[in-house]
C-alpha cells in the first residue's frame, strides 16, 4: 500500500488499480437464457410493437412488484415523462434538487416547471416541510425522488399532497427492490416511474416502466407510449413512440429472474464496505433505513473534511488517479444547472443541506463487479490518504500544481497524459512518512 507520498498516483506513482474500479458496473444476464429468448424473438420475427416479450415482462414485472399494472416504456426519461403527461399535470411540480438532472429535464421538456425543494440530511430524499414551503397556486404535482434506492417519506408526503389537492408521483429509477414498512416500491403514489438503465440494479440495457394501482391511468399511459393509437386507426391523444423493444423485454425477463441474487449480493458488499470503512475519521457511509427494504445499490459517503483532512474534490482527485472511479454525483445541483439557474422561480427556498451534499458526497464503486479484495484495497487506500493528509493537502492545494489522470480516466482531457514522477519538484525525496 501507500507508504510515501510519491508513491500516490496523483504525484507520479503507479495506481492502485491498473484496471480501474468502476460505478454501475451492468450486472449481465444469463447468455444462455437470453439468447434464447433472442432466437425465439426473431424467429416470430416481431421485434416491438406489444410483442409477447414485452407482455410477459410486464406480467412479471407486476408479480414482483405487487402492482395491478405495469407499462414498459423504451427509457425512464420517457417513463415519467408519459406518468407526468397521462396524469394530467400542468403548471408546476415540486422536486428535490437533489437528484439527477433528468428529474427535472422530464417535466421541462413537456411543459411543466419544475420546483426545487430540499432534501433531509439522513435519506437525501425529500423533505416534506421544504416541500410545503414550495407550494403556489400553480402547483399541481409533488415529485418525489427515491435516492440512492432510499424510500421517501411516502406517509408525510401522501398527507400534504391530499391536504392541497395535489397528485404524488415519484422517480423510483434507483430503487427497484427497495420498500418501506412493508410495501415495495411500485405502488406509492398516484403512479411511480422506473429506469431499466444498464448500470441499474435491475435493467433491460435500456428501458423504463410505469407503475400504477389506477387502471384509468394506466390505460392513459399505455395510449401515451403508442402514438395515442388505441388500434389501427383510433388516435385518441397527442402521444409519442415511447414503447420498449422486445429485445430489450427478453434483458429485462433475464434479468428479473436473478433479482435477487444480485440484491443480495448488493447487500453483502455494502455491509462488507462499511466494515472496511469503519473507524477512519471524517467518513460516514450512508445506510438504507432498513437492510431488508433497501437495494444497497449505492455506496455513498458523507466528507467531513476537516476531520479526513481533505476536501471532497480533492479525495476525489486522488481516488481517481488511483483507478478508483468515484464521482460527485449530483453537482453542480439541479438549480444550479441551466435552464434553471436563471429563474430564481425555480428554487423559492433556501436549499441548506441540497448545498452541503453537493460539497461533501462521493459515490465508490459497489455492486456485483466489484470484488471482496478490491473493497479491502479501497478501504487500505482510504486509510493511507488519511495518514498522509496534511501532505497531500499541502500538495493539492499548492498554487500551480496540475492534476494527473489514471491512463484509462473517462474524465482524462484528450490533451493531458498522465506525468512522470520527475515532474514534481519533491521526486527523489520520498521518505517513509
Amino acid at each position: 500500500m501507500k507508504e510515501r507520498l510519491c508513491d500516490f498516483a496523483c504525484l507520479g506513482g503507479h495506481p492502485a488499480f491498473p484496471s480501474p474500479v468502476v460505478l454501475g458496473a451492468p450486472v449481465i444476464p444469463d447468455r444462455d437464457r437470453f439468447f434464447r429468448r433472442v432466437e425465439s424473438v426473431l424467429d416470430r420475427r416481431q421485434l416491438t410493437n406489444g410483442g409477447p416479450m414485452l407482455r410477459e415482462f410486464e406480467s412479471r414485472l407486476c408479480g414482483y412488484l405487487g402492482v395491478r399494472n405495469v407499462v414498459a416504456v423504451c427509457n425512464g426519461t420517457m417513463a415519467l415523462q408519459i406518468m407526468a403527461k397521462a396524469a394530467g399535470l400542468t403548471g408546476e411540480v415540486i422536486v428535490p434538487a437533489f437528484t439527477f438532472i433528468a428529474t427535472a429535464h422530464a417535466l421541462s421538456w413537456i411543459g411543466l416547471t419544475p420546483v426545487f425543494a430540499d432534501v433531509d440530511e439522513g435519506t437525501h430524499t425529500l423533505d416534506p416541510d421544504s416541500v410545503e414551503r414550495c407550494i403556489s397556486p400553480r402547483t399541481s404535482a409533488i415529485l418525489g425522488v427515491h435516492l440512492w434506492g432510499n424510500v421517501c417519506d411516502v406517509g408525510q408526503l401522501q398527507r400534504l399532497a391530499d391536504r392541497h389537492h395535489l397528485k404524488l408521483l415519484f422517480d423510483a429509477s434507483q430503487a427497484f427492490g427497495s420498500g418501506r414498512d412493508g410495501r415495495s416500491v411500485g405502488g406509492f403514489g398516484c403512479a411511480e416511474a422506473f429506469s431499466f438503465h444498464a448500470t441499474k440494479v435491475m435493467h433491460c440495457f435500456e428501458g423504463g416502466a410505469i407503475t400504477t394501482n389506477d387502471d384509468v391511468l394506466a390505460e392513459a399511459c399505455r395510449l401515451q407510449r403508442n402514438f395515442g393509437f388505441a388500434g389501427f386507426t383510433d388516435i385518441r391523444c397527442c402521444g409519442i413512440n415511447g414503447k420498449l423493444d422486445e429485445i430489450s423485454a427478453a434483458a429485462g425477463i433475464t434479468n428479473l429472474e436473478a433479482v435477487d441474487q444480485v440484491l443480495e449480493n448488493n447487500g453483502l458488499k455494502f455491509q462488507h464496505l462499511r466494515r472496511v470503512l469503519n473507524g477512519i475519521p471524517g467518513l460516514t457511509v450512508l445506510q438504507g433505513r432498513s437492510s431488508s427494504e433497501w437495494n444497497a445499490q449505492y455506496a455513498v459517503l458523507k466528507i467531513d473534511g476537516d476531520q479526513f483532512g481533505l476536501s471532497r474534490d480533492h479525495l476525489l482527485q486522488v481516488l481517481r488517479a488511483e483507478g478508483v472511479f468515484a464521482r460527485s454525483y449530483y453537482v453542480p445541483g439541479c438549480h444550479r444547472a441551466p435552464p434553471y439557474d436563471v429563474n430564481p422561480g425555480h428554487c423559492p427556498v433556501d436549499l441548506p443541506i441540497t448545498e452541503d451534499l453537493l460539497q461533501n458526497v462521493i459515490q465508490l464503486p459497489t455492486g456485483p463487479a466489484i470484488e471482496l479484495r478490491q473493497i479491502d484495497l479501497i478501504g487500505d487506500l482510504l486509510r493511507a490518504i488519511h495518514g498522509n493528509r496534511n501532505e497531500l493537502h499541502s500538495v493539492l492545494t499548492t498554487s500551480g500544481s496540475r492534476s494527473v489522470y489514471h491512463a484509462l480516466d473517462p474524465a482524462k482531457p484528450a490533451m493531458i497524459v498522465r506525468s512522470e514522477a520527475a515532474w514534481w519538484p519533491w521526486s527523489g525525496q520520498c521518505s517513509i512518512l
